[in-house]
C-alpha cells in the first residue's frame, strides 16, 4: 500500500510540535534563542565528528563501535600532553600558540588513526565472522581499556587544556545583542572543513569507492579484486582521524576534559548517527548538529538536568517511529 505508514506520521507529528514550540520562544525573545542556537551550533559540529565515525564502522561491518567516544577523549589527552612541549600563552594568541596549534592537530590525528587500526586488528578482526553480539561485547571492553589507561595517566581529575584560541572581550562579534565568539567560528569551519574533505575523500578517491563498496555488498567487493582487510582498517583510520579532532577542539572550546568523557559525549554522538540515519553519512553530520541544538534549547528552556532525558528520549523516539533516522533508507533483507 502507498502513503505513509502509521510510524513515519507520529515521528513527523512530534517533529512538528517541537518546531511550532521552539518557534514560539524564537518570536517572543529572539536574542536569547539565537544566542543558545549558536552555542548549539558549535557543540553540534563536535557531535558530528564523532557521529561521522560510528556511522563510517557501521556502514562497513554493522558494528556500533562503543569505544569510539573514548578515542575522541584520548585525542584530547595526548594533545593536552604534546602542547605541553610548546611555551603557549594562554593569555594573548601569539605566534607559538599557532605554530603549536598546526603542528599539533595533524600529529594528534594521526595518532589516533594509529591507535584505532591497531585496535581493530587485535580486537575486531578476529571476530569478523564471529555472531555480532562477541564484537560487541569486545567494544564495551575496548572503551573500558581506554578509560582505564586515561584513569592511571592522569586519575579522576579534570585535566586543563591550554586557552590557545583567541579569547576575551577583543575577539567577540555583538550583532543585535547576539555575541559570536572566535571560539564558536572556529568550531563550526573546522568541522565543515573536515567534513568537506571526508565527503570528497569518499566520492572521488579510489579508497573512498572501495569503502562505499565493500559497505554495500562485501563479498561482492572481495570479488571484484578490493582488500577488504585493508579497506577496513582505512575506514577506522579515518574515523579515529574525526574523533582525534574532535577531542582536540573540545578541549580548545572548553578547555577541560577527564577520563570518561567519551562516554557521555559517545552515546549522544551515538544518538546523532542514528538521529541522521546510521551508516549515512551527510545523516550522521546533520544528526549531530540537530541534536547539539537540541540539547542546547533543552538545557536553556528545560533544564541541564533534562537534557539527557530528552536526547535520549530522542534515541528511543527514533527506534520506534523511524529506525531509519532522518536520511537512511529501508533496504530489503539479503
Amino acid at each position: 500500500m502507498g502513503g505513509i505508514s502509521v510510524p513515519d506520521s507520529g515521528f513527523y507529528i512530534i517533529s512538528a510540535i517541537a518546531i511550532v514550540l521552539l518557534g514560539a520562544q524564537a518570536v517572543s525573545h529572539p536574542a536569547a534563542f539565537i544566542q543558545i542556537s549558536i552555542f548549539g551550533i558549535a557543540d553540534g559540529a563536535m557531535y558530528a565528528l564523532v557521529a561521522l565515525g560510528y556511522t563510517m564502522v557501521y556502514g562497513i561491518i554493522e558494528l556500533i563501535n562503543f569505544a569510539h567516544g573514548d578515542v575522541f577523549t584520548m585525542g584530547a589527552y595526548i594533545g593536552t600532553a604534546i602542547l605541553g612541549f610548546f611555551a603557549v600563552n594562554e593569555n594573548s594568541f601569539t605566534t607559538i600558540n599557532l605554530v603549536a596549534l598546526l603542528l599539533v592537530f595533524p600529529v594528534v590525528m594521526l595518532i589516533m588513526g594509529a591507535i584505532n587500526i591497531g585496535i581493530e586488528r587485535v580486537a575486531y578482526r578476529p571476530l569478523r565472522n564471529a555472531p555480532r553480539l562477541a564484537p560487541l561485547i569486545t567494544a564495551i571492553g575496548m572503551s573500558f581499556v581506554l578509560e582505564g589507561v586515561m584513569f592511571l595517566w592522569h586519575g579522576p581529575a579534570t585535566v586543563h587544556v591550554p586557552d590557545l584560541l583567541p579569547h576575551g572581550p577583543g575577539f567577540q562579534t555583538k550583532i543585535g545583542g547576539v555575541f559570536v565568539g572566535f571560539k564558536d567560528v572556529f568550531v563550526v569551519v573546522t568541522a565543515v572543513i573536515l567534513v568537506s574533505l571526508l565527503a570528497v575523500f569518499i566520492n572521488r578517491t579510489r579508497l573512498g569507492k572501495a569503502m562505499r563498496a565493500t559497505a554495500q555488498d562485501r563479498d561482492a567487493a572481495q570479488l571484484m579484486g578490493i582488500d577488504i582487510n585493508r579497506t577496513i582498517a582505512a575506514t577506522f583510520f579515518i574515523g579515529a582521524l574525526l574523533a582525534g579532532a574532535g577531542g582536540m577542539i573540545w578541549g580548545l572550546y572548553y578547555n577541560n576534559i577527564f577520563y570518561n568523557l567519551g562516554f557521555r559525549t559517545g552515546l549522544v554522538a551515538f544518538t546523532s548517527a542514528v538521529f541522521g540515519g546510521i551508516g549515512n553519512i551527510p545523516g550522521a553530520a546533520i544528526g549531530g548538529l540537530l541534536i547539539g541544538l537540541i540539547s542546547a534549547y533543552s538545557d536553556y528552556y528545560i533544564g541541564s538536568k533534562w537534557t539527557e532525558v530528552v536526547i535520549f528520549g530522542i534515541l528511543i523516539g527514533v527506534l520506534v517511529f523511524r529506525p531509519t533516522g532522518l536520511l537512511g533508507m529501508r533496504v530489503p533483507d539479503k
